[in-house]
Formats: C-alpha cells, sequence, structure tokens
C-alpha cells in the first residue's frame, strides 16, 4: 500500500511507520512537528527509499489537495492530534483547532480527492481515535463500537467531535471513512508527559511519582506496536462505515501499574539509593473531570479482521522500562528543545534519604 500517515512524528505514528516500511508498503509521513513530534522517532526508516516526509499542518487545506495528488495514496491514516488530558485542560484551543478543524479540513481534502478521480480503488480515509470519547466506566463491562459518546475532558471533547466528522463525511459524501477508538496506549517513544514515562523517569531519577488521586483509576493498556499492528490492518481491510475498538485486553489500576514499574526497576537498578522505588509514590490532587476507569471490547476486530492483541502487559512494561533506561540521550535532546524538568514529569523533589 501506499500510506498518508498524519501525525506520524508521533508516538502512534511513528510506530505505524516503522512497522509499514518493515512490511514493505511505501509511506508519507505529514506532520506539523509540534511539541510532541520528534523526527527521531522516525530514525529507524529514515533512509528507505518507502519513506517519505512532509512538514506540514492538516489545517492547511490547498497543502493537503496538493500532498493527495501529487502521491497518490491507497489510505490516509489520521493520527495529527493533541492527545493530553492535561494539556486540554491548561489550553483547549489547540485541541479545538487540530483535532476538530483539522480533521474537517482533511476530510474535505479527501473528498475533493476522491472527486477528482485520483484516488485509487479501495481507497480509505482511517480516521484514529480513542477509548476516551465514551466517558467512563463502572466498575463491570465494557465499551462496544456503539457505546454512547459521553466525553469529560476537553480532549476526549474534541475527539468526539472529530469522530462524529468522520461518520458524516462517511454518510453524507460516501467517502470511505472508517473509524478505530482504541485504549490507552504504552511503549518506547512515547512523549514523556504520560503515565509510564513519568514513572520511569522520575524513579530511576530517585524523584516522587506522582500519581493522581489514590491511583484507583483503571485503564485497558495496550503495547504501541500491537497497535501499529491492527492500525494497517484496518487501512487495508477495514470496512468502509464501519468502527473498530483496539484493545490490549489487559486492565490495571493505575497504582497497580506504577507499582509493577517500581518492581522492574528494583531489579534493573539493583544499587540505585532510593530502591525500593515504590517508596517515591506521592499522591497528588486529581485532576478535574478524572475518569475512573476505562476498557474496550474489542472482539469485532478480532472476529472480523482476525487481529489479536500479542503483547502481554508484563513483557511489554519490561522492554519499555528497558528503551526509556538505554536511551538516555533521547529524553536529554527532549529537554534541549526547551521542555522543563517540570512539563515532562521530571520536576519533583527528591524525597528525604
Amino acid at each position: 500500500m501506499k500510506l498518508l500517515v498524519t501525525g506520524g512524528a508521533g508516538f502512534i505514528g511513528s510506530a505505524v511507520a516503522r512497522l509499514a516500511v518493515a512490511r514493505g508498503h511505501e509511506i508519507l509521513v505529514v506532520d506539523k512537528l509540534t511539541y510532541a513530534a520528534n523526527l527521531e522517532n522516525l530514525e529507524p526508516v529514515a533512509k528507505s527509499n518507502l519513506y517519505h516526509f512532509e512538514e506540514a499542518d492538516i489545517c492547511d487545506g490547498p497543502r493537503m489537495r496538493s500532498l493527495l495528488a501529487a502521491f497518490r495514496p491507497d489510505a490516509v491514516m489520521n493520527l495529527a492530534a493533541e492527545t493530553h488530558v492535561d494539556r486540554s485542560i491548561d489550553g483547549p484551543a489547540d485541541f479545538i483547532r487540530t483535532n476538530i478543524v483539522g480533521t474537517y479540513t482533511l476530510l474535505e481534502a479527501a473528498r475533493s480527492y476522491v472527486a477528482d478521480g485520483e484516488a485509487p480503488k479501495g481507497f480509505r480515509f482511517h480516521h484514529i481515535s480513542t477509548d476516551e470519547v465514551f466517558g467512563s466506566l463502572g466498575p463491570t463491562g465494557a465499551f462496544v463500537e456503539t457505546s454512547p459518546y459521553q466525553p469529560n475532558s476537553p480532549y476526549s471533547a474534541s475527539k468526539a467531535s472529530s469522530d462524529m466528522l468522520a461518520r458524516a463525511w462517511g454518510e453524507t459524501f460516501r467517502l470511505p471513512v472508517v473509524v478505530s477508538n482504541c485504549s490507552n496506549n504504552y511503549g518506547p517513544y512515547q512523549f514523556p508527559e504520560k503515565l509510564i514515562p513519568v514513572v520511569v523517569l522520575a524513579a530511576a531519577a530517585g524523584k516522587t511519582i506522582p500519581v493522581y488521586g489514590k491511583g484507583e483509576n483503571v485503564r485497558d493498556w495496550l503495547y504501541v506496536d500491537d497497535h501499529a499492528d491492527a492500525l494497517l490492518l484496518i487501512a487495508e481491510r477495514g470496512v468502509p462505515g464501519e468502527t473498530y475498538n483496539v484493545g490490549g485486553r489487559a486492565e490495571r489500576a493505575n497504582i497497580d501499574l506504577v507499582r509493577t514499574i517500581c518492581k522492574l526497576l528494583d531489579e534493573r537498578l539493583p544499587n540505585a539509593p532510593s530502591r525500593p522505588h515504590e517508596s517515591l509514590i506521592k499522591f497528588v490532587a486529581d485532576r478535574p473531570g478524572h475518569d475512573l476507569r476505562y476498557a474496550v471490547d474489542c472482539s469485532k476486530i478480532e472476529r472480523e479482521l482476525g487481529w489479536r492483541p500479542a503483547t502481554k502487559i508484563e513483557g511489554g512494561l519490561a522492554n519499555t522500562v528497558d528503551w526509556y533506561l538505554a536511551n538516555d540521550g533521547w529524553i536529554e535532546r527532549i529537554r534541549a528543545r526547551g521542555f522543563s524538568d517540570a512539563r515532562i514529569g521530571l520536576g519533583a523533589k527528591k524525597t528525604a534519604g
């Protein structure tokens, strides 16, 4: 396939790009290179003749139409998004612009691409979203593709809006749209403002590990390479008009996840003065609108497309911890780009002793 991947220098997008090239697909990565984008994430494929890159904003309609016409992809995979809930609370405007206006602009560019007869047969517009659009679950059950939307943060509301736009363009304009909603991703190359890298990097540095509330919030964890595998499958074989949930079948309360990471660090850093690393945990004031539990039922994609998560959470967490410990330079270069320790989760004071 020829794939145009927006947001391809980000965490999930770069995983898609690396896997796509490894499988022989030709890709055009389109990325605005905002704070969480990192071209280092694409270095493993940067020298491949199957890889192309364009710095561009999905809100730029003429540029998007031009790139589609020139590259002529078999599928657009829209991963360009602002994604961090805390940032959406501090400043919702960027989320409205990128996630809603950007998706609208890209949908319109794709509509022109199809209407002009430039799109190959079987073209798909694959819009990638999150389980957070469904809101918060109780102690049991799981979201299915038809669960009602009840977003509770500016981030999830903006993604819910973009999902509805994608659906409407499919219904009204017959654009071959397919949507996927994923659970929490983790793995190498994740920007260090998210929970798992925050915990790994803070604990390894002997600094306090901030945990919201009592750590009772539950998430289903999906290894990023497994997600990339599912996304490529959906881009190739997903049925236009359908939605697919993608999950890891690995629910964990935040506090249990943090303690598991601490144990992994105890094993890998036996001489650390802060060992046991669990002693660094500090409960902090919860954030507004913090959903208690997410879980997705991914039986549809398993049944209809034959996908299943391949990575058990124990192995995935071990791989992730090992990657961050082995890639200090990647973190240091993020700092060098102007991100403070406080913003990336490394600003807490050391505990006494």
